[in-house]
């Protein structure tokens, strides 16, 4: 589970494909629901990259 502001790494993101790799942070305040899909918001990422939707799965933990 993840919380906003955590620092994560993309391990891979369906929705863009070039984050992975990258290092940003989370958004949501709240765990994502319908609306996202399901999927974490990641900010940070990179001005050419923006931010993404990533699910739970494509993403690991790279600090606070």
């Amino acid at each position: 589970m993840f919380q906003a502001g955590d620092q994560v790494m993309v391990i891979s993101c369906a929705d863009k494909p070039r984050a992975k790799g990258k290092v940003g942070r989370i958004v949501d305040e709240v765990p994502p629901g319908p609306l996202t899909e399901g999927r974490w918001t990641v900010t940070g990422l990179g001005w050419s990259i923006g931010s993404a939707l990533c699910h739970s799965h494509e993403l690991t933990k790279a600090g606070r």
